[in-house]
């Protein structure tokens, strides 16, 4: 136990000094947790490369979703094209019945347009709550995340501590890749991935909040279009204000 501590906290350290190979990272994190290590997939392009990528080091892939119940069509789709590519499970979280219920009785199908609190308690009930299900059994989760992707990403380690989430370790081997690394990848390796990609929607959550980019806008610009910048984030990569 207490080598496997020193082994975590050297790549804790180390993850802050120098980026590593992407699957170095994927692969040491497999070795050191499995089977208490899951990636959380929304399956977009990041996420796409990482099942595939440990595909390649484990067969034994162990992906999860959040099914929020307002995904695309398209992200439905994509998601049978990588179980039956990979041969491989999806576990899908859902948020709670009665919650969903009570949000949209009291306060509309579209609250999450009034305000950055009313889409805040919306992602709570759709995303978080169910991630933090999703996360109870795991000792480590690993995400596509990426410093690009969006001014409020741009700390993000490769190997980092979730205060968020009790502190467990969060993987994110991807952290120091391009939007073309990511694509080349994909191409290089012949990945299935979400066939919004090809109409503008570099980043893809729910469908009432989510739209194509328009040239010149950054990656994440079309999530919640109706909030500043600064704002843009569910709730699932970022920790409470207080532990920030």
């Amino acid at each position: 136990m207490a080598e496997a501590i020193a082994d975590v906290e050297h790549w804790l350290a180390g993850a802050r000094a120098a980026a590593r190979p992407a699957e170095e990272v994927l692969a040491w994190a497999i070795r050191t947790f499995r089977p208490r290590i899951a990636l959380a997939s929304s399956f977009g392009a990041e996420d796409v490369v990482l099942i595939d990528m440990w595909w390649r080091i484990d067969p034994a892939v162990r992906v999860f979703t959040l099914d929020t119940g307002r995904l695309a069509e398209e992200t439905y789709e994509v998601m049978d094209r990588i179980r039956e590519r990979y041969g491989i499970a999806v576990v899908a979280y859902f948020p709670g019945a009665a919650a969903v219920e009570a949000l949209e009785r009291e306060r509309g199908f579209y609250s999450f347009r009034r305000s950055v609190a009313e889409r805040k308690h919306c992602c709570g009930i759709r995303k978080v709550e169910p991630l933090g299900r999703a996360l109870a059994d795991l000792d480590a989760w690993m995400t596509g995340l990426r410093r690009e992707q969006a001014g409020t990403r741009a700390a993000v380690q490769q190997v980092e501590r979730d205060p968020a989430h009790a502190g467990i370790l969060k993987v994110n081997p991807l952290a120091e890749w391009s939007t073309a690394q990511t694509w080349e990848y994909i191409r290089a390796h012949e990945v299935p991935y979400n066939r919004l990609h090809d109409h503008g929607y570099p980043s893809i959550g729910c469908a009432p909040c989510t739209r194509a980019i328009r040239p010149g806008e950054d990656l994440r610009a079309g999530r919640w279009w109706w909030e500043r910048p600064e704002s843009k984030e569910c709730g699932l990569h970022l920790a409470p204000a207080e532990e920030r």
